[in-house]
């Protein structure tokens, strides 16, 4: 399974994505921010319950400070094959997708991304730290540390008690 990488950051607040188009966004713009960071694919058989309530769980709970991070991926079975601009493109078309839609990238092994690090560094999966498949979900708290991970066949819906106690709500 291999050792687990050290990492210097101590909130994802601390980091810099690509954003579809290949522009930098400093994710210390969503401080103060309950963050979902979902790694996403089109062509999974969990894709339509995954975004329907993805977008179910956006539009719900953006106006109290709720975002939804979502980052494609192609590492499982090449089921997000296209380009970003591709992936992005399906979420907001098919599923209404208004969060946002980042660069596509690598969740495990040498190439993944620092962010994926973080995540996995932080809360470890069932086994290991590596992501299993397409949609694992990181709940990140206000300040940008994580506090907790879910499968891939959680369904969004069913955190929702947990984005309502760290928004404040309970």
């Amino acid at each position: 399974m291999g050792a687990s990488k050290s990492v210097p950051q101590k909130s994802i607040h601390e980091f810099t994505v690509k954003d579809s188009k290949g522009k930098n966004v400093d994710l210390s713009i969503y401080k103060g921010k309950v963050l979902l960071v979902v790694n996403v694919a089109s062509k999974c058989g969990f894709t339509s319950t995954n975004y329907t309530q993805l977008t179910q769980l956006y539009n719900e709970y953006k106006d109290k400070g709720f975002e939804v991070l979502a980052f494609p991926c192609n590492q499982f079975l090449k089921q997000e094959p296209g380009t970003s601009e591709q992936a992005q493109e399906f979420a907001c078309t098919r599923f209404s997708a208004e969060y946002p839609i980042f660069q596509k990238v690598r969740v495990n092994g040498p190439n993944e991304a620092p962010v994926y690090t973080f995540l996995k560094a932080s809360k470890g999966g069932f086994l290991s730290k590596s992501i299993k498949w397409n949609f694992t979900k990181f709940l990140v708290d206000k300040e940008g540390k994580v506090i907790q991970r879910y499968g891939s066949t959680t369904p969004p819906l069913s955190i929702k008690a947990d984005i309502q106690k760290a928004l404040g709500e309970n």
